[in-house]
């Protein structure tokens, strides 16, 4: 299937976390095409699963070479303020619009197409295919379980390109060489309700809530390093539910994010923490979930590679950038370096997500290029 039909075939797949909708099988059928081997894993089990995830390999020499991506997506949110149907595969104006054409279903029509090309070529070495439907939700059964399954039977790549659409204002400026990591932390105070006149017989937990988070708040966590941003810790979500103005509430709770450089760990943030609202109420409910820990390929052969195909398709040379939220490089960097190249990302996640067919088309370009980079690379 050519490129375009492709993404736009993937795009009418209604995809939208855990479900997979006929995805994955697109997928598959158009590697299997082409001679890659190919195992579907299917993980967990409701309410976050089960989720669908498709290995695929060709060759079985060095180098071994990983695309990785995502087939699902997010809601499409409310489908009045769309122009289209999210999930049609509209052509419009030199764009493809719909939920998934930027994040990432354009980008894995154009790893697709450039494995085509390469199949075509016959050299040598293993082109293998990371492919998740558990990218946007709890990333519990997606590309996490999948790697345990290829280390165990012996599919682990020398280099990984993940399809994210990292570009920023036109294809080709920013590939991302790392992320910060990501902690969700709630916190629960307890206290006991009573009238607000007598306040004397309760016990109001607003008060230490706020201490916990002015104190959680107050630390300056880094000042960022040469290749990360500053730590940030943010309160997202404050919740007492008085509907009362004259009650003293019996509990509050709040929730956090921090997204953090390699100056931190995961734990050691989430002891911070712990021992910041045992402090102030040492009956709190504290729950605390790492979503990754931050990461760093250095600057060296592969991401010079990739910077060279891209530069040498789009005559733009690209910035490597660790700015932005996680993705399933954090847990892909755990077996072989990983950077991350794709579309524009200006729309993704958004009503009227779109892609222009003329990056999607010079992306493909781009990955050819990149293979064929990496299996004439001397070794």
């Amino acid at each position: 299937m050519e490129v375009i039909e492709l993404a736009r075939a993937l795009v009418r797949c209604p995809s939208v976390t855990p479900a997979d909708a006929g995805a994955i099988p697109l997928v598959e059928a158009e590697l299997k095409a082409l001679g890659f081997q190919t195992f579907r894993l299917a993980f967990g089990s409701p309410p976050d699963g089960p989720v669908e995830n498709l290995f695929a390999r060709l060759g079985d020499g060095a180098p071994h070479f990983a695309f990785a991506g995502h087939t699902d997506v997010v809601p499409p949110g409310d489908l009045k303020r769309w122009s289209a149907d999210p999930f049609a595969g509209h052509v419009a104006d030199g764009f493809l619009v719909g939920r998934g054409a930027a994040d990432m279903k354009g980008a894995l029509a154009a790893m697709v197409e450039a494995a085509r090309r390469h199949a075509g070529r016959g050299a040598p070495g293993s082109l293998s295919f990371i492919v998740t439907g558990d990218e946007e939700g709890p990333a519990t059964f997606g590309t996490d379980r999948l790697l345990d399954w290829m280390a165990a039977h012996g599919h682990v790549p020398d280099f990984c390109l993940v399809g994210e659409p990292t570009s920023v204002r036109s294809l080709g400026d920013v590939v991302k060489n790392g992320r910060r990591g990501s902690l969700n932390a709630w916190i629960t105070v307890h206290g006991a309700q009573g009238h607000v006149a007598y306040p004397d017989r309760a016990d109001n937990p607003v008060r230490r809530l706020i201490r916990i988070l002015a104190e959680l708040q107050s630390r300056t966590l880094d000042e960022g390093t040469p290749s990360f941003a500053p730590s940030n810790l943010e309160v997202v979500d404050l919740e007492v539910g008085n509907p009362a103005t004259n009650v003293i509430p019996a509990q509050a709770s709040a929730r956090l994010n921090i997204r953090f450089n390699d100056c931190h760990r995961g734990a050691e943030l989430a002891g911070w923490i712990e021992q910041v609202v045992a402090s102030h109420a040492p009956a709190a409910e504290v729950k605390i979930r790492i979503s990754g820990e931050a990461f760093l390929t250095m600057p060296g052969p592969f991401s010079t590679l990739v910077q060279d195909a891209i530069e040498a398709v789009t005559g733009t040379r690209p910035v490597l950038s660790t700015s932005g939220g996680t993705s399933d490089a954090r847990f892909i960097r755990r077996l072989c370096p990983v950077v991350e190249f794709g579309l524009p990302g200006r729309t993704m996640h958004q009503v009227d997500e779109a892609a222009a067919l003329a990056d999607i088309a010079a992306l493909a370009d781009i990955y050819d290029e990149v293979l064929k980079r990496v299996f004439s690379a001397p070794r």
